[in-house]
């Protein structure tokens, strides 16, 4: 289960291949990793009919069965849209899509840890070595409760995005599942706008060469190589 991808693009990539109108985020960092109950941004429709790129929370309202203790820090991935719970949010006023240039899943091996953060090594999934941007197939709602028990009861604006079959890249790593990907402007367009007796298929396998291992993004190297320092000639 995803719980962690990064973004290393423009606001401008993202709005050209979405063909957002509006943008609301302020200014995105040139690279960025997204943590679940965190801000992360998504393209989105909007009652007044402008698509909008915003800064949601990561994690929508988890099922009331499933709720453990006083604060709800949300599900971060639907694996079965069809569950009651989720049907609230398939509709096109409720979809999104998320911009992501890689995401990670934990090594299943166990005490494989990251030499440089003594916890369980990441492996890093992205379209190809250059990190090309895609999106993940998401939904979102506003949502009124307790995201903290320290902060209390507040208004949010909250997302999360479907999984599928892992693909072969993907599966060795996590045999459960893997993210929707979507990878064409066409998809991304079919996502936000088509009914949802036909958005549904696009919760799919991504084909096996649609990704691929890559090296952890620099956000997540924690001591960077320095170059070697030159001798005083004096």
């Amino acid at each position: 289960m995803c719980n962690l991808y990064n973004i290393t693009t423009t606001q401008e990539a993202v709005r050209q291949w979405t063909r957002t109108l509006r943008d609301v985020i302020g200014n995105l960092e040139p690279s960025v990793d997204i943590y679940p109950n965190q801000a992360g941004p998504v393209v989105r429709n909007t009652p007044d009919g402008k698509r909008e790129l915003a800064k949601l929370l990561w994690g929508l309202p988890t099922p009331p069965e499933r709720m453990k203790g006083k604060a709800d820090y949300g599900t971060t991935n639907v694996r079965n849209p069809q569950y009651s719970h989720w049907q609230q949010f398939v509709s096109v006023e409720n979809r999104c899509v998320v911009p992501v240039t890689s995401f990670a899943e934990p090594s299943p091996t166990p005490s494989d840890k990251d030499p440089e953060t003594g916890i369980q090594r990441n492996f890093w999934f992205a379209r190809d070595e250059s990190r090309p941007l895609f999106f993940f197939a998401g939904f979102w709602t506003p949502w009124q409760g307790v995201r903290k028990v320290k902060d209390g009861p507040g208004d949010f604006e909250l997302y999360a995005f479907m999984t599928t079959k892992p693909n072969a890249i993907v599966a060795p790593i996590h045999e459960k599942a893997m993210p929707v990907i979507l990878t064409t402007s066409e998809e991304t367009e079919a996502w936000l706008t088509a009914p949802w007796s036909e958005a549904r298929y696009l919760q799919r396998t991504a084909p096996d060469d649609a990704l691929m291992i890559v090296e952890k993004p620099a956000t997540q190297i924690k001591f960077p190589q320095q170059a070697p320092v030159q001798g005083s000639l004096f």
